[in-house]
């Protein structure tokens, strides 16, 4: 079983605003009552995750197929409980695709992202529905 490597969250003394560290970089999170442009939320970085690790695999398993994308882009759309903790219940993943690319190839990476590579999408899955689709642009 392999360890990952420790992520470190330090408070910034002011509002609920933190600074995350990892081995590859820092990131500046905020609650939604610190203001835009402070810092990412917790539940926003977890669809971001999702999001990267799903479009790492992508265009990996796309350019291990000799497919010519030109451009992607994925949106997470959440939808939250009401209630405390507020999780997400569901997301939607949407990829956006650009390139003279063969759809089934494109339907067959996504596929493999979802139900094998993403470490992210297996660990929520349990938890939350995820969906997904794809539009192929250009």
């Amino acid at each position: 079983m392999a360890t990952s490597e420790p992520v470190v969250v330090s408070w910034k003394g002011e509002g609920l605003l933190l600074e995350g560290v990892t081995a590859h970089g820092r990131v500046d999170m905020a609650s939604g009552l610190d203001g835009p442009g402070r810092g990412t939320t917790p539940m926003e970085l977890l669809a971001v995750a999702l999001a990267g690790c799903t479009s790492m695999d992508v265009v990996s398993i796309l350019q291990k197929m000799r497919q010519p994308l030109e451009g992607l882009r994925v949106e997470v759309h959440g939808e939250k409980a009401d209630a405390h903790p507020k999780r997400f219940l569901s997301l939607e993943v949407v990829y956006y695709l650009e390139g003279a690319l063969d759809e089934k190839k494109v339907q067959r990476a996504i596929e493999l992202s979802e139900t094998k590579y993403c470490s992210v999408a297996a660990t929520l899955r349990p938890a939350v529905s995820i969906s997904s689709r794809y539009v192929l642009e250009g």
